[in-house]
C-alpha cells in the first residue's frame, strides 16, 4: 500500500518548480516546507546550497548574524530596545491609512539593487538557469535578483500581514514577479506599491497539507476536540454548538476526552525570548505537576535554547514538558507539525505563525520584534485570533480565567472562519492553470 507522502509526490510528479527560501529566522523556510514534492532536486537556500562562491556565502552569513543579534539584542535591558530600533528602521513598513501610492523606490530597494549588481544571488541564478522552470520563492532578495535577471516566471509568496516596499521591483509595472498573499492586507499593499491586480493571488499562507487533511478532514477532528480542552465550563459550546457542529460535523464534535489541555511555546530562529518559556513553565509547575497542563517548548534548531528548555524541564520534575528541538530544520517543522496537532493554544511572537490561526489554534502573543511582526498582531486583532500576553509570572492566574470564560474558545473559532487555511492548495492551482478559483466559504480559502 503506498504511504500518504508518496500518494502526494505521485499527484505532483507533473509539476516542478525552483522552490528557493533564505536562512533569515524560520518564516522563509517554514513556507516553503509544504512546496518540497514539487521542488527541483530539493529545497534551495540562498547562500548555502545554491552552488554560492565563498564570498557570496560570507555575505548571507553576515546578513544572517546581523538579523540575529539585532532581534536578540533588543531583550537587553535599557540599551536593547534603542538598538534594535537603528536595525528595524531598515525594515520599516509605513502606515496603512491613508491609502496612497506607495509605488516610487526607497532607499531599501536601491540598496538591494545595487547589491545583486555586486552578485547577491549569483549562485541561486546560475542554479535556476540550468533549467527552465517556475521560480518559487519567499524571499524578497531572491525574486527580485531573478527579475532583473529577466528570468520568468517568478512567484513569490509573503510571509507576513504587510511588507516593506523591498518586496516590489523599482518599476513594479515592467516587473514580472507574481505574488502569493497571505491576506487582504498584504494584498492591497502590494496594489499601493505598484504591483497590477492581475499578478496578485489571494492564496493565503502556504499551510502543511499533513495538518489540513484531504477535504480538511483532519483539521476538522483537531478543532473539534481542541474546542473541548479550550472551553472547560462549556461557555463557548453554549453559545456556538450549532455553527461548530455544522462546519466541522458532529461526529468530529464528540468529545474523546483521550488527552490533556496543552499549551506550546515556540521562540523564534533567532532564539529571542526564550525566557518567557521558563516564566510560564515555574508560573504553571503545579498544574504541570499534577497533569493538569502539558507544556511544549519549542527550542527549534538552537542549542542554547535547548540547553535552557532542558534545564526547565528538569527543574520542574515533570514529564508533563517536551522540549521540541532538532539538528535539522527539516526535522523540526516536522516535530513542530507533529506537536500542532494536540495543541490547544499556541504561545509565540507574532511572526509567520500568525497565519496558523487558520487551523483552529488560538494565540497568545508575546511582544513583536520588528515591523513587521507589529503588522501581523494588528492583522490578529483585527479577524479576532490571539490576544497579548499578560505576565507569564501569574499564567496560572489569568490564562484559567479566560479558559473559563470561553474566551480562548472563542479566538480559536474566530481565526479558523476568517483566516485562509488553503494557501498551500491555491499556490498549486496557480501554478497547474495559471488562476485561482476564488470563494467566502470559511472551508474554501
Amino acid at each position: 500500500m503506498m504511504k500518504p507522502k508518496q500518494q502526494r509526490a505521485k499527484r505532483l510528479k507533473h509539476i516542478s518548480a525552483w522552490v528557493v527560501s533564505a536562512d533569515m529566522g524560520y518564516g522563509h523556510q517554514r513556507a516553503v516546507i509544504p512546496l518540497k514534492d514539487i521542488s527541483e532536486g530539493g529545497l534551495i537556500t540562498v547562500g548555502k546550497n545554491d552552488g554560492s562562491s565563498a564570498k557570496e556565502q560570507k555575505s548571507w552569513k553576515r546578513l544572517l548574524n546581523t538579523y540575529e543579534s539585532f532581534s536578540r539584542a533588543r531583550g537587553i535591558p535599557f540599551i536593547g530596545k534603542p538598538i534594535f530600533a537603528m536595525f528595524d528602521t531598515l525594515a520599516h513598513i509605513p502606515e496603512f491609512y491613508p491609502i496612497r501610492n506607495l509605488s516610487r523606490s526607497t532607499y531599501q530597494v536601491d540598496l538591494l539593487e545595487t547589491s545583486i549588481k555586486n552578485g547577491l544571488c549569483d549562485g541561486m541564478m546560475k542554479k535556476i538557469s540550468a533549467k527552465q522552470l517556475p521560480l518559487i520563492t519567499s524571499y524578497f532578495a531572491a525574486s527580485i535578483a531573478a527579475d532583473m535577471h529577466g528570468y520568468e516566471p517568478i512567484f513569490c509568496i509573503i510571509c507576513d500581514a504587510d511588507i516593506n516596499r523591498v518586496w516590489v521591483a523599482k518599476k513594479p509595472w515592467e516587473s514580472s514577479i507574481s505574488y502569493f498573499a497571505p491576506c487582504g492586507k498584504a494584498a492591497q499593499r502590494l496594489r499601493s506599491y505598484g504591483v497590477p491586480e492581475e499578478r496578485i493571488f489571494l492564496t493565503g499562507f502556504p499551510l502543511p497539507i499533513d495538518l489540513l487533511g484531504k477535504n480538511l478532514a483532519t483539521v476538522k477532528l483537531d478543532l473539534g476536540q481542541r474546542l473541548h480542552y479550550l472551553d472547560p465550563e462549556n461557555r463557548f459550546w453554549m453559545n456556538h454548538r450549532q455553527s461548530v457542529e455544522y462546519f466541522l460535523g458532529k461526529k468530529n464534535c464528540t468529545f474523546r476526552n483521550k488527552r490533556t489541555l496543552t499549551i506550546t511555546y515556540a521562540v523564534g530562529g533567532a532564539g529571542a525570548q526564550k525566557e518567557i518559556g521558563g516564566r510560564i513553565a515555574v508560573s504553571m509547575k503545579e498544574q504541570i505537576r499534577n497533569g493538569t497542563v502539558r507544556l511544549n517548548l519549542v527550542a527549534g534548531i538552537r542549542p542554547e535554547v535547548f540547553s535552557y528548555f532542558r534545564d526547565i524541564k528538569a527543574a520542574i520534575g515533570s514529564e508533563n514538558i517536551r522540549v521540541v528541538y532538532a539538528e535539522t530544520i527539516d526535522e523540526y517543522f516536522q516535530q513542530f507539525n507533529n506537536a500542532m496537532r494536540e495543541t490547544d493554544i499556541l504561545w509565540t511572537k507574532p511572526s509567520e505563525l500568525s497565519f496558523y490561526v487558520g487551523l483552529g489554534i488560538p494565540i497568545i502573543m508575546t511582544p513583536p520584534i520588528g515591523s513587521q511582526e507589529h503588522f501581523n498582531r494588528q492583522w490578529l486583532y483585527e479577524i479576532h485570533a490571539a490576544v497579548p500576553q499578560k505576565d507569564p509570572d501569574y499564567t496560572h492566574q489569568w490564562l484559567f480565567e479566560m479558559l473559563n470564560d470561553g474566551r480562548i474558545a472563542d479566538l480559536a473559532w474566530s481565526g479558523f472562519l476568517k483566516a485562509r487555511k488553503l494557501g498551500t492548495i491555491k499556490i498549486m492551482e496557480v501554478l497547474k492553470t495559471g488562476t485561482m478559483t476564488q470563494s467566502n466559504s470559511p472551508l474554501d480559502r
